[in-house]
């Protein structure tokens, strides 16, 4: 294939051993060493993680770690533009500033309908495994070309952006695999086992309404404690969505698999724990409650997350 998984992950480990050389280099940052060997150490799994074996991996992820619980992690100084420096762009460009950001979304959902088994000979163009995650990536590199014409900037301003974008992320940058790794750590460990009892020993196997009620409520559960809807969905799906939903009510795993997605992201709403969605908004946004985008969202994660019972239940109701 043209394009694989592999890749994306290759480029992103590029990208961040280049910003961590950056934050070595920063005697603005008085911990430069420590936050520089935590980044250069993310890169490397990044760039390196499909030859490491996983043991080394996880040394380091430990040391990882241990670098941000001694106070390892700071930020440094990034020489960006003046607020007048800034207006002045703002104002040539106008409109074709918003042209980055939109290209992602448009070039992505192109990329995974357009070239979804697309071949150039024999070579695929993209991954037929995980095509929607490989036009992401592609749609990010397009994007940040567009960005650098745009703005006439070179690719080192690129690097010394990403780098401060990843800075205000800290810690929690690595917290999506750290997430995903727990999901199947309890999966491993029977949780989706434990669950499957529970629901038969408390709730009517013929009542479809609960068995959906318990499912939704427990993917947004699942996700505020793991921080994941990705790390909640094995572990529910083991425990009540195959055994009773698809396998007793023969509901449409598509249809189960994606409002149950739905339903753990209501959770991710309402969770300190889905630290890159909650959290570093907050400190990018400089607000006072680093609890105040989750106050916001909560009332509307209610909200969908009745809304996806609903629809779940009327969908298996209807298929039955």
């Amino acid at each position: 294939m043209i394009f694989s998984v592999e890749f994306i992950y290759i480029v992103m480990g590029i990208i961040g051993l280049c910003c961590s050389l950056y934050t070595f280099a920063d005697k603005a940052n008085p911990r430069r060493l420590l936050s520089g060997l935590f980044y250069f150490i993310y890169s490397i799994t990044l760039l390196l993680g499909s030859v490491i074996p996983p043991f080394y991996i996880g040394l380091m992820v430990i040391l990882m770690v241990l670098i941000v619980g001694m106070g390892g992690l700071r930020k440094g100084k990034y020489g960006e533009s003046s607020d007048q420096q800034r207006e002045t762009q703002r104002k040539r460009l106008g409109s074709w500033l918003f042209l980055p950001a939109l290209l992602i979304p448009l070039l992505t959902v192109a990329g995974a309908k357009g070239f979804e088994g697309v071949k150039i000979g024999s070579l695929f163009i993209f991954d037929p495994k995980n095509t929607t995650l490989v036009a992401l990536g592609v749609a990010c590199l397009i994007a940040i070309i567009t960005a650098m014409m745009l703005t006439k900037n070179t690719p080192q301003t690129a690097i010394k952006e990403s780098r401060r974008l990843l800075e205000a992320i800290g810690w929690a940058v690595v917290l999506p695999q750290l997430l995903a790794t727990l999901g199947t750590i309890f999966t491993k460990a029977g949780v989706g086992t434990v669950v499957s009892d529970l629901v038969t020993q408390f709730i009517p196997e013929n009542s479809l309404f609960m068995i959906v009620f318990v499912f939704c409520i427990g993917m947004a559960l699942f996700t505020m404690i793991m921080g994941n809807a990705f790390a909640a969905f094995p572990v529910m799906a083991a425990g009540i969505a195959v055994p009773f939903l698809i396998t007793k009510f023969d509901a449409n795993p598509n249809h189960i698999a994606a409002i149950s997605m739905f339903a753990g992201y209501c959770g991710t709403l309402m969770t300190p724990m889905a630290a890159n969605f909650n959290i570093v908004p907050a400190a990018l946004l400089d607000l006072k409650d680093k609890n105040h985008v989750i106050r916001v969202q909560i009332p509307t994660a209610l909200l969908v997350l009745a809304f996806n019972i609903v629809l779940m239940y009327l969908l298996v109701k209807w298929e039955v």
